[in-house]
């Protein structure tokens, strides 16, 4: 059926409007490709460059949480593992609001792997990396450009992310830790067998070397770092897996474990020999032999592990 050259005229136009709407580059496009892509990954989009872009649309009137991240193991990122749950739960926690809501902030994961030319472009050279992008248009437009970035100084849990990203999204992120139903199992199992053990446990307490060790290994667990590294959220371990940083002013928390350890073998040496041994005359000979090399070899380790981290200039048998 042939149409007039005006109905024709008019009909290629009202198609090349609809085919212009439906163009990537438009936000409303782009928009519902990403609700779509939200609602199948559980509240994170799993990004590549073409995604990233399409989420970072130039006329976007919604707002983006980024993490940029390497979880392939092959870079030994330790703290990429360490902070993905956390990242998944926030995100997560998101979905939980309402659609009006939800639909105007976006989360989103960058691996290395699948967007190269991206940490090259923005200039990123580490991970774990998370990035608010606000919303350009609309509402919600702050009118600034501008992306804001995550201190992991506040630590790798949930609930710092969360009182980060609250203070940009549209409203305040719906973040409840969920029960630790091992913590709980654990705390059960823990209060039976103590008022089972309470008799023997109100021996022990009224024992005065009971307060001794205690009072000894609290002080060693103090003296090694254990609340420079919770004031600091120290990780547990550096980006490169060494237990030990480096410099006097950083310190990991596996670092507490093992400076514990040696100072704990250390005193336990001295203890034997200054009031174990001198009430075992038969024994003496061998066992001053045997605690006079424990503390040689602890000693040179704990002196390996200064020279190490401090660039100490001594060394005893390491």
């Amino acid at each position: 059926m042939l149409f007039p050259p005006q109905v024709s005229l008019l009909l290629s136009f009202l198609l090349f409007a609809v085919l212009a709407k439906a163009t990537p580059g438009d936000a409303s496009f782009a928009h519902d490709e990403l609700r779509a892509l939200a609602a199948t990954g559980g509240g994170v989009i799993k990004l590549d460059t073409s995604s990233y872009e399409l989420l970072m649309n130039p006329n976007r009137h919604w707002s983006a949480s980024i993490h940029f991240t390497a979880l392939n193991p092959r870079f030994g990122c330790s703290q990429c593992k360490q902070f993905d749950p956390s990242w998944k739960a926030v995100a997560s926690s998101w979905m939980k609001t309402t659609k009006a809501s939800r639909d105007n902030h976006f989360f989103g994961t960058l691996d290395f792997d699948d967007g190269q030319h991206v940490f090259s472009e923005l200039g990123i050279a580490a991970a774990p990396v998370v990035l608010f992008f606000p919303a350009l248009e609309g509402p919600h437009s702050t009118g600034r450009s501008d992306s804001v970035k995550y201190d992991f100084s506040e630590g790798f849990g949930p609930e710092p992310l969360v009182s980060f990203l609250s203070r940009y999204t549209p409203i305040a992120i719906p973040y409840s830790a969920p029960l630790d139903y091992a913590f709980m199992t654990t705390a059960f199992l823990l209060t039976i067998t103590s008022l089972v053990a309470l008799p023997f446990l109100l021996s022990a307490l009224r024992n005065r070397w009971t307060w001794a060790a205690g009072s000894v290994f609290l002080s060693i667990v103090m003296t090694s770092g254990f609340m420079f590294t919770r004031i600091r959220h120290s990780p547990p371990v550096g980006r490169d897996g060494q237990w030990v940083a480096s410099g006097p002013q950083t310190q990991y928390g596996g670092e507490v474990y093992i400076i514990t350890a040696l100072y704990s073998v250390l005193g336990l040496a001295f203890i034997m020999l200054t009031m174990v041994i001198p009430r075992q005359p038969a024994l003496q000979r061998a066992q001053l032999y045997l605690w006079s090399l424990v503390i040689a070899l602890v000693y040179s380790m704990l002196v390996a592990l200064f020279k190490s981290k401090m660039h100490y200039p001594f060394k005893m048998l390491f």
